[in-house]
């Protein structure tokens, strides 16, 4: 895993401080990346057209262009002229090489939006939104220098925002980058070396961003075991019985060794699926919530074992006791999220609010809950818990399917249910379902809760 940090102004002052790295050599080492990735993607013939703004994002695209003078057809545009210190020694050097400046927009094969870094905070005006326009609109390869222009220091698009196919973003990782909406505008994620290798440029941080390297499957490595080694998850039947059957077969194909769906009715099950009114004594994990409904037995709740909670459950009061339980994972998509911030007494906020928000809202909640593993759904997933937070940046909008979320479910209890803690459960649960979603070899728009389970298996 990456570490992600909230700013970088700050390890960039400490750079310079403490390793005697000038803002000079820190640009030059900014430009001398996205030139390197140039040099890889694109041909000696390409038209590049860099973009500048007149603070210190667009001193790195001038000195991109001095970089890139007569390898390529080097277009240098610099709408709002130059204003910081940085910008104006930069744009001295490409003027005694003769570097091209042009007055107006230009077709190109690549264009490089070096506008606004990650600081930006306000929205922009019509002229502005007309250029970001004009440069999403042209068939180019696109590279954002540090963050897409248009995305503002909480990683929220207010106005317009330029849409990259890669994100070459300076010295480490930024906060901004992994909201839902600016997924839609990085593309791919690069870091950039500013001189120095990132274990020094960077501090601790108590942020990190997910890898699929970073999956532990439950592999069966002990060669004494039987099925009561690796664990009994039961799941609760509701009202909307099909939900928790995806989260039992979930959990089966992840590993656990026994199964048991509680209800009152009885239902034809798979064979290797068993069914009790009441929950299982030797029970070990438990999934509750998936489609659950209004009516359920509160009984089943009054119990230590760790426990997955999907669902109807965050628009009960009834929670609110249950969060004091230990070893509690919560799963809930951004509606149940609102809701359950809503019946914690932490905020009465919207969706939109929330999206705008995740970040902060998902710290809100634990720390007033410090013990309890908070996975909030979405393209870009967010886990919690105390003061550790985590991204899981490989969701995509093949899992914005129904059952989905009942997979999950399944399969962060059967990993509960065989001993793992509940954050290593639901840190290597979500890389599964994710991992498994990208497998999907068929349509994008077809894939099942059945066909998500195939692939687990697969993994």
């Amino acid at each position: 895993m990456q570490k992600i940090f909230d700013e970088v102004n700050s390890l960039d002052k400490r750079c310079i401080k403490k390793f005697g790295l000038t803002e000079d050599i820190l640009m030059e080492n900014a430009a001398s990346g996205m030139m390197r990735h140039i040099d890889n993607v694109c041909n000696t013939h390409d038209k590049i057209l860099i973009v500048s703004g007149s603070g210190n994002n667009g001193a790195d695209g001038i000195a991109l262009a001095r970089m890139l003078h007569k390898r390529y057809k080097v277009l240098l545009y610099l709408p709002f002229g130059t204003v910081s210190n940085m910008a104006k020694i930069q744009l001295q050097r490409v003027n005694k090489l003769n570097v091209k400046i042009t007055s107006k927009m230009q077709k190109a094969d690549v264009i490089v939006d070096c506008l606004f870094g990650s600081g930006l905070n306000r929205d922009f005006d019509e002229s502005i939104i007309k250029l970001i326009t004009q440069m999403n609109r042209q068939k180019a390869y696109k590279l954002a220098c540090d963050i897409p222009s248009g995305i503002n220091f909480l990683g929220q698009v207010t106005t317009k925002a330029f849409y990259a196919d890669v994100t070459l973003t300076m010295g480490a990782l930024k906060k901004s980058l992994f909201t839902d909406v600016a997924k839609e505008y990085t593309g791919k994620i690069i870091v950039a070396n500013l001189g120095i290798q990132r274990e020094l440029y960077e501090k601790k941080s108590s942020c990190f961003l997910l890898e699929s390297t970073d999956l532990k499957l439950p592999f069966r490595d002990t060669k004494i075991a039987n099925k009561g080694t690796y664990g009994h998850l039961s799941v609760i039947l509701g009202e909307k019985m099909g939900a928790g059957f995806l989260s039992a077969d979930a959990g089966f194909a992840f590993g656990s060794g026994l199964i048991t769906v509680v209800s009152k009715e009885i239902k034809k099950l798979p064979n290797y699926m068993m069914q009790n009114t009441t929950l299982p004594e030797n029970a070990t994990a438990l999934c509750v919530g998936m489609g659950l409904g209004k009516s359920y037995d509160e009984k089943v709740l009054e119990n230590s074992l760790p426990k997955v909670i999907d669902a109807d459950l965050f628009y009960d009061m009834k929670l609110v006791d249950i969060l004091r339980q230990k070893k509690i994972v919560l799963t809930p998509h951004p509606k149940e999220f609102c809701s359950l911030l809503k019946i914690t007494n932490i905020a009465d906020i919207s969706i939109e609010t929330l999206q705008n928000n995740r970040f902060k809202y998902v710290e809100l909640f634990c720390k007033k809950y410090p013990k309890i593993v908070l996975l909030l759904k979405g393209t870009n997933v967010i886990i919690s818990q105390n003061k550790k937070l985590y991204v899981n940046p490989l969701g995509s909008a093949v899992l914005s399917k129904g059952g989905s979320g009942d997979v999950l479910g399944g399969l962060i209890g059967s990993l509960l249910a065989q001993g793992y803690n509940p954050l290593e459960a639901t840190l290597s649960a979500s890389l599964a379902h994710t991992i498994a979603a990208a497998n999907y070899i068929q349509n994008n728009y077809s894939m099942t809760p059945e066909d998500l389970i195939k692939e687990i298996k697969k993994l």
